[in-house]
């Protein structure tokens, strides 16, 4: 397995763990490691192909006992405790369709043009390839079977190919009498894909709540009524988390917020949605 094959599982895998921790309060450690073709039965199969080239395509493939956990766990986040298995089914799909998405950006930073995912469907791989990973999660005490992924082999040969007019430059050296030069910092080529990955951002002016009737009675026109006073600074929303407050300003005709705070780690983990 290539290094940058390996990057970009260890992506998917870093990937899931931030959409759990985003929708179900909760952060999983993951271990992603190497193995053989895993068995064909009593699995969940997701076949994702990609908007790039012909036959690009991702599987993944979880056991029941996996995806009921990881669906039941993200909908007794939100409040819901009477889940039926379509329930834990469809919301297992949803979060494993998220963490597809910034595979699917990562892959497009690696090749060097945008790749997005197509509609999928729950169909099982062909078995044709030997490279698989296994992303095992554990939710504090509770250690889930591990989910399996591979690429077809279309997607292992496009991102096996050597990359087109590509210039390496050479490393950097400090000249042993330079002692002011500054140490350079090091970056994992995983965080460098997760650097790319687009993230959705949104600017909250407050929140209310109306009883239906009231939502009923909304014409053109209406006034609601918002939990905030005009000089009190707006929320920044990065994935649904509060991550930092600040003030309105317009910008060559454009509204836009100066940042006034950043928001502590306990803070963000309270308004994860």
């Amino acid at each position: 397995m290539t290094p940058k094959i390996s990057e970009l599982f260890e992506l998917f895998a870093a990937s899931l763990a931030q959409v759990f921790e985003s929708m179900a309060e909760q952060r999983p450690e993951v271990e992603c490691n190497p193995i053989g073709s895993p068995e064909q039965q009593q699995m969940l199969w997701w076949e994702q192909p990609l908007q790039f080239a012909p036959g690009m395509k991702i599987w993944t493939g979880a056991k029941r006992s996996t995806w009921e956990y990881s669906g039941a766990l993200t909908l007794k986040a939100a409040g819901i405790e009477d889940i039926e298995e379509k329930e834990a089914r469809n919301t297992y799909l949803e979060i494993l369709g998220q963490a597809l998405s910034a595979l699917a950006r990562g892959i497009g930073g690696v090749l060097g043009h945008e790749v997005t995912c197509e509609g999928g469907s729950e169909h099982a791989p062909d078995f044709g390839t030997e490279e698989w990973i296994a992303v095992r999660m554990t939710f504090g005490s509770e250690t889930l079977e591990p989910l399996v992924l591979t690429f077809s082999s279309q997607l292992f040969g496009i991102l096996a190919a050597p990359p087109v007019n590509e210039v390496v430059a050479p490393p950097a050296t400090i000249e042993e009498d330079d002692e002011d030069a500054e140490p350079v910092p090091m970056r994992s080529r995983t965080m460098s894909l997760l650097l790319d990955v687009d993230l959705p951002v949104s600017i909250s002016f407050g929140k209310t709540q109306l009883a239906m009737r009231d939502v009923i009675k909304l014409t053109t026109g209406s006034i609601v009524e918002l939990d905030r006073t005009v000089n009190e600074p707006v929320d920044v929303l990065v994935n649904g988390s509060l991550v930092a407050r600040g003030e309105v300003v317009v910008v060559e005709g454009n509204y836009g917020v100066r940042i006034l705070e950043i928001t502590s780690r306990q803070e963000r983990m309270r308004t994860l949605r």
